[in-house]
């Protein structure tokens, strides 16, 4: 097999795509809690509740998309072409998903669970297709490694920019509109830079794997394979443990200093760098994904070295009794 050598320009648009992910990603969780029960006005036993409802059919989306974009046939591929179709639908969703409707309780309830539903399916139609993207750019193994690392790196690089400006921007436009609109035109900003980080990703990267044309699909024994795969479901009860946990501390950051910490922008509760003013909130979560990103970086090298230090003599830790 002819292993094509990828180029940096490729790596950093497939890390784009994660950037794009992650920045709607944070913005559910950090975000779209407090601007429900505070903003949006519905009670956040309503919006739990809700959360929960749809992450459930989040659950059987996910596969199903995967079944969906392994069948698909373009000239694209199987899986770049979704960041195409979808881009425009997720980023124009995630705006009506930070629209406030004149309605009554019920009637937002009602929209909240549509909106949210629809987003979190735009979501996976476009992030699925994207994560198995990188099983078809290259067949050399340690491309794919690499091409992971630009991954991860963008994803928290799109994390940080978006804890750096979605408050900034919300107040910035709350200062000409109500806080309602401040909201929906801060969405719109974020909605535009993630198009065009997925349309990069579209452009710049390439399937070079395609599967044997006498290849058949078939999914009655795919299934029973998955259901055999132990590692699998330990993989599976890990992260839906990192999620729930990440879920929980970041959902209630917000909440937190806006009630305990008096969360504003007046001398005694804000963070200043020269001329600018950061709410300590935002700094908070900025410092966050900042380490995060870091964490990242220094993950493969400090790999590298553990795996290359001699194994330890452990009867020479034994007490020398």
């Amino acid at each position: 097999m002819t292993i094509t050598k990828v180029t940096l320009k490729e790596k950093i648009a497939y890390g784009f795509g994660d950037a794009a992910s992650s920045m709607f990603w944070k913005i559910f969780t950090f975000y779209l809690a407090i601007f429900y029960t505070d903003v949006f006005g519905i009670p956040a036993a309503a919006a739990g509740t809700m959360f929960l409802v749809t992450r459930i059919w989040d659950t059987a989306n996910d596969p199903i998309m995967g079944i969906i974009g392994d069948r698909t046939k373009t000239r694209w591929g199987k899986f770049r072409p979704y960041l195409l179709w979808v881009a425009f639908p997720f980023a124009i969703i995630g705006v009506l998903l930070f629209t406030t409707p004149d309605l009554d309780l019920t009637g937002k309830i009602v929209y909240a669970y549509i909106s949210y539903t629809l987003m979190m399916m735009a979501y996976t139609a476009i992030n699925v297709p994207y994560a198995s993207l990188l099983g078809v750019m290259t067949a050399n193994g340690n491309e794919r490694t690499s091409f992971a690392s630009y991954r991860m790196i963008f994803a928290f690089g799109g994390s940080l920019l978006v804890v750096a400006i979605f408050q900034p921007m919300v107040d910035f436009f709350g200062g000409m509109v109500p806080v309602s609109t401040a909201y929906q035109l801060t969405m719109v900003v974020i909605g535009v830079i993630a198009i065009g980080f997925f349309l990069m990703t579209f452009s710049w990267t390439r399937e070079r794997i395609t599967p044997p044309k006498d290849q058949k699909n078939n999914l009655k024994e795919d299934l029973k394979n998955l259901g055999k795969n132990i590692p699998w479901f330990v993989l599976l009860g890990a992260g839906v443990a990192t999620l729930i946990f990440n879920s929980v501390r970041d959902g209630v950051a917000m909440y937190y200093f806006k009630y305990y910490i008096s969360d504003d922008f007046s001398r005694e509760s804000a963070v200043a760098f020269s001329k600018m003013t950061f709410a300590y909130s935002t700094f908070y979560l900025f410092l966050g994904q900042a380490t995060n990103m870091i964490g990242v970086i220094m993950a493969k090298p400090v790999s590298a070295i553990l795996a290359s230090a001699k194994p330890l003599c452990m009867p020479c830790l034994a007490p020398p009794f």
